[in-house]
């Protein structure tokens, strides 16, 4: 592909202006840039690589012009509506929200995982949940080797994966100031073991996006998958406790260098010193980072470990941008 005409839906929310942070920052390539927003947003001016651009209404005439690749953040049901418009004008759309992430016609993409998926699709990409995203990073190297019988997922998730009002929450709840705008409790000292609505099974939405979404981008419906998601209150970056059961035996040190040398991992382990990967240290990075790795004694062929990543950039901004990168090649 020649140099694209990209457009940024949801242009001024959380995820799209770290789209726009991470484009700068990748130098990635584009002709035309065009930035869509609400009606609300609609007119603001932003300021990127030395030009003004002017926020425009999306409408479903926004697609008219020749756009290539199209990166949305903003909300469902906006790309459940202007998603197909898009991809039916030529423009291949990478989709940030849940909306189509379980179409079986739809690629759920992460691009250390499973790039080979983006060659089928028909117009939309599907962007994993950020939850998912770093916990199949990490796993992917292990399956591929020792292949996993059973994922146990315990995760601690930052506010700023409930957008602008998360963040306001725990702001304002620290200074004693309990809105809750985003969530059913105060979140400042607080774990809130709910993300997402609940469902009949007694699993919330997003532990079932989780369990559903993993299966989806490994490709194999065999593994079996459970997890718990707890809101905690820290700003940015999600971190998993991830206990895994393999088919075939494994050693320790060949689980370090596997997951060392693979793409998008950063390893950070020494017991001794307190080294392990910590939120405050992950921010802002686009790596996944992996510590605590230990054999889980409890079962056969079992392992531990704990993995960080910033769910703003690696778990949504960033990996949509990875995946535009592989459809200009």
């Amino acid at each position: 592909m020649k140099k694209p005409n990209l457009a940024i839906v949801g242009a001024t929310g959380l995820v799209g202006s770290t789209f726009l942070k991470v484009l700068e920052e990748r130098e990635f390539p584009f002709d035309n840039l065009y930035l869509m927003a609400s009606a609300k947003s609609a007119g603001q001016s932003i300021h990127f690589r030395g030009n003004d651009y002017k926020v425009e209404e999306l409408t479903e005439k926004s697609f008219d012009k020749p756009i290539d690749i199209a990166l949305f953040s903003a909300g469902g049901s906006t790309s459940q509506k202007f998603a197909p418009i898009a991809a039916s004008k030529g423009t291949i759309v990478v989709d940030n929200s849940s909306a189509w992430r379980m179409d079986k016609e739809v690629p759920l993409v992460v691009p250390e995982v499973n790039p080979q998926d983006i060659s089928w699709n028909k117009g939309i990409i599907a962007n994993p949940n950020c939850s998912t995203i770093q916990a199949v990073v990490a796993l992917k190297p292990l399956h591929d080797k020792y292949k996993i019988k059973r994922i146990v997922y315990s995760t601690y998730q930052a506010v700023s994966g409930s957008g602008v009002k998360g963040i306001r929450d725990l702001e304002e709840g620290l200074k004693g100031n309990d809105i809750m705008a985003a969530y059913p409790h105060p979140i400042a000292g607080n774990c809130l073991p709910q993300i997402d609505v609940f469902l009949e099974n007694g699993y919330t939405k997003e532990e079932i996006k989780m369990v559903n979404e993993t299966l989806k981008i490994i490709g194999d419906d065999s593994i079996k998958v459970t997890a718990t998601t707890v809101r905690v209150p820290v700003f940015a970056c999600h971190s998993e406790s991830i206990n895994v059961e393999f088919e075939k035996p494994y050693e320790l040190d060949d689980v370090f260098k596997l997951l060392a040398s693979a793409p998008g991992i950063v390893v950070q382990d020494d017991p001794a010193n307190s080294v392990y990967p910590l939120a405050k240290d992950c921010a802002g990075k686009d790596d996944v980072f992996v510590g605590r790795i230990r054999r889980d004694f409890s079962i056969e062929n079992g392992l531990n470990m704990w993995v960080v990543a910033d769910n703003i950039r690696k778990g949504a901004a960033t990996n949509a941008v990875q995946i535009a990168e592989l459809l200009i090649g």
